[in-house]
């Protein structure tokens, strides 16, 4: 349903035996290419994609998520039309498993050098970025189990200054769960590897305020998300 043409779908499956493949090949067409075999758990799926992708910019969907509206790649593009930017994020809500209701808007702003080390993040489901800076700073780093989207990002953002676009706009819509968010273990296991990878980005911050941060983020994203809900 996008309106912007020219896309590259990469379908990286971990072996399932859901059906995924089925619907898939349902809709074959010369644009979409399948993979399906065992891999090491999800970021060695994202590299597999990295590896294969062809496309200038590249950018991940994840089974559970999707576009907000028809013209969301087209906004990218447009993004990436200046020659200067090297990467884009935008905002995201989490919303039900049927999509009748947003339960968390999580509103991004532009870059500024130390905001990893305050608890901010874009969401990497609206972060898109050019091949060609991908090749140069590396694929994620699959020592990080459940995080090795934010060590990916701090190493772009932080590390390797990289200049990416703020599109102030929903691109994504992204239903509750996640590995991340399965129980406490999974989130402090999360936070360690957050800690994990601003000490490997040379990112200094305090865990006290980094923590205080994130929840006051949280927390305003669903008072935000609770607002939207009854506008």
């Amino acid at each position: 349903m996008q309106t912007h043409a020219d896309i590259e779908h990469l379908i990286i499956d971990g072996a399932s035996k859901d059906g995924t493949v089925e619907i898939v090949r349902s809709h074959a067409n010369p644009e979409i290419r399948l993979i399906s075999e065992p891999d090491k758990g999800i970021y060695d799926a994202m590299n597999k994609g990295l590896a294969l992708a062809t496309g200038e910019v590249i950018g991940f969907l994840n089974s559970d998520d999707f576009y907000a509206d028809a013209a969301v790649l087209e906004k990218i593009a447009n993004a990436f039309q200046d020659l200067t930017i090297d990467a884009c994020y935008s905002d995201l809500v989490y919303v039900t498993q049927d999509n009748s209701r947003v339960v968390r808007f999580w509103q991004s702003k532009p870059f500024s050098e130390g905001d990893f080390a305050k608890g901010w993040c874009p969401a990497h489901p609206t972060f898109y970025v050019r091949r060609s800076v991908i090749e140069r700073l590396g694929l994620f780093d699959t020592t990080f189990k459940l995080a090795a989207d934010f060590e990916f990002m701090v190493r772009y953002l932080e590390r390797g200054r990289i200049r990416a676009a703020y599109i102030p706009l929903v691109l994504v819509r992204m239903r509750l769960g996640g590995a991340s968010n399965e129980n406490w273990q999974s989130i402090a296991q999360q936070n360690r590897d957050i800690f994990a990878a601003l000490r490997k980005n040379g990112v200094p911050f305090s865990r006290m305020w980094f923590s205080v941060n994130k929840v006051v983020s949280r927390l305003r994203q669903l008072v935000v998300g609770h607002v939207r809900r009854h506008d």
